[in-house]
């Protein structure tokens, strides 16, 4: 059975904040977006409760979003943005520190934008085949959003 993944939203999930929760439903190939109260997708069926159709979506770890910006900073020669942005990475609050300084940078910040999109890619098909499932004959790393299920 071939199964469709929004590969976007998939990313978005992985990049998320944690005050929502994200899954994949194994059926549809929807992800789904829960809020702080709400009750996990299934466990609320009436007659046919199916916890194993929903794989839950953990955000990336905040030493690898930290990790990421890390190694796109070592790929860019601006002298002056590598004093800044280091102190952002090392400070509080990294990753916003790091995210607000690339906005005296436009030409980092549109090279981060990309860069941080590959990545998102690579790590949305890392999760994908951890959790037993891969895209798409189809699917090259940089287009398409079809996905299959072994």
């Amino acid at each position: 059975m071939l199964l469709t993944i929004d590969l976007q939203r998939l990313e978005n999930a992985l990049e998320g904040d944690e005050a929502v929760d994200h899954y994949l439903d194994l059926d549809t190939g929807e992800i789904l977006t829960v809020g702080p109260e709400a009750p996990i997708p299934g466990s609320a069926e009436k007659y046919d409760v199916q916890p194993e159709r929903y794989l839950p979506i953990e955000p990336l770890p905040g030493a690898k979003s930290l990790a990421m910006r890390e190694d796109f900073l070592y790929t860019q020669p601006d002298p002056h943005a590598h004093p800044l942005l280091s102190r952002a990475l090392s400070g509080r609050r990294p990753l916003r520190t790091f995210d607000y300084g690339l906005e005296h940078f436009p030409r980092m910040r549109e090279a981060w934008h990309l860069y941080r999109q590959r990545r998102l890619r690579e790590y949305a098909l890392e999760w994908l085949e951890d959790n037993g499932l891969e895209p798409a004959s189809e699917l090259r790393p940089r287009a398409g959003r079809s996905l299959g299920r072994r």
